[in-house]
């Protein structure tokens, strides 16, 4: 006699999902909470030593920290999630209540839905927090590192674009300085009299630092000359200002400190001046893709949890956690320095990591279906 294996009902939203997703949500405040706190102390023995020296007050330290916490928030979401949802999803499963779902009928797609919901809405709240809360207090925390604690005021040169630099006898704007290079792009030096009025203008692509200047070379000047005409001439010059790479490194603003429209339209902004956008492009992309971490990190715990869910509880999910999450991180910081580096494309450098583990997510969880 053939055997018809039963089938229980489980509406969308019924008891056992807001069971499943009141356990799991648990776990994550505290998980978050925790991994906040560890990553704080972390980020404070790291900076300690600067702050002394600086001799920063305790109210600055203070500051410092608590403007970070939104962006060390957004840090620490994915690893949160995935502990989560392996603790969970393990705890049921030691308890046979996995067992006892199977056994009636429930697939462990069914299971896992309240888990995708979740880490759907998550995500998007991810999206969010990144975009709004986190990039106006990292750039507050960073103005209060620079300001306050490497006493560096800002005066006319801030951030990384459209920068206005002050001489005696000149103002000098910079589309771009690259970091990596030490290169300032889109040179216009505005060449001025005593009173003040416009005697020439000098353009160059490119300002080069030799060590102790920066140096203007292949450039073109245009001279106003007193009967009115205009006299031009290849120049080749020296920037007469105080900022060092240091001081502008110091001084620029890191891509953790833009939402993504923001980083979208200085890319736009620097590519319609000619200035070469791969490494904001690679950014842009990461920006993407990291409110999908979430989601992911359910995807790739829940085949673990069910395999391993029996043999341990809590020493098992941080194991799996720790070996997952820094797997992933790893992969990521690897394949966003070759897009940084222009080896890959930005979009493929920035998706490799979701992908790849997407797909070694679906391969072990369709065969905890079959098992």
């Amino acid at each position: 006699m053939e055997k018809i294996k039963s089938i229980i009902p489980w509406p969308v939203g019924g008891i056992l999902d807001w069971y499943i997703i009141r356990g799991f949500l648990k776990i994550v405040l505290i998980s978050l909470i925790c991994t906040t706190a560890l990553y704080l102390i972390v980020d404070f023995f790291e900076k300690i030593e600067s702050l002394l020296k600086a001799g920063a007050s305790l109210w600055t330290s203070i500051r410092y920290f608590a403007y970070k916490l939104p962006l060390l928030l957004s840090r620490v979401f994915g690893f949160a999630v995935l502990f989560s949802a392996l603790f969970s999803i393990g705890m049921l499963s030691r308890s046979q209540e996995i067992t006892a779902m199977r056994a009636g009928g429930i697939s462990i797609f069914r299971i896992s839905q309240p888990l995708f919901a979740c880490a759907l809405v998550i995500s998007a709240l991810n999206f969010f927090w990144n975009e709004t809360v986190a990039p106006i207090f990292a750039r507050e925390a960073q103005y209060i590192y620079k300001t306050e604690v490497k006493k560096r005021e800002p005066k006319s040169a801030i951030g990384t674009k459209d920068m206005w630099l002050r001489t005696e006898e000149a103002f000098i704007n910079v589309s771009y300085f690259d970091r990596k290079k030490t290169v300032l792009e889109g040179v216009s030096i505005f060449l001025l009299n005593r009173d003040f009025t416009l005697r020439g203008l000098i353009e160059a692509p490119a300002a080069t630092w030799n060590g102790s200047h920066w140096e203007v070379k292949n450039g073109s000047e245009w001279l106003f000359l007193p009967d009115g005409t205009m006299m031009q001439r290849k120049a080749d010059t020296v920037l007469a200002i105080a900022e060092t790479p240091e001081d502008l490194k110091l001084l620029a603003r890191d891509p953790e400190e833009f939402g993504f429209f923001d980083l979208r339209r200085q890319v736009a902004d620097l590519s319609d001046k000619g200035i070469d956008t791969t490494e904001q492009r690679v950014d842009l992309q990461a920006k993407m893709a990291v409110p999908f971490i979430p989601l992911l990190m359910v995807l790739l715990a829940i085949p673990f949890a069910v395999r391993h869910g029996r043999s341990g509880g809590l020493a098992i999910s941080f194991g799996l956690t720790m070996l997952i999450g820094f797997g992933y991180w790893f992969l990521r910081a690897f394949s966003l320095s070759l897009g940084h580096s222009g080896a890959l494309p930005g979009w493929i450098a920035a998706w490799i990591p979701n992908i790849t583990m997407a797909m070694v997510a679906l391969y072990f969880y369709a065969n905890s279906e079959e098992s």
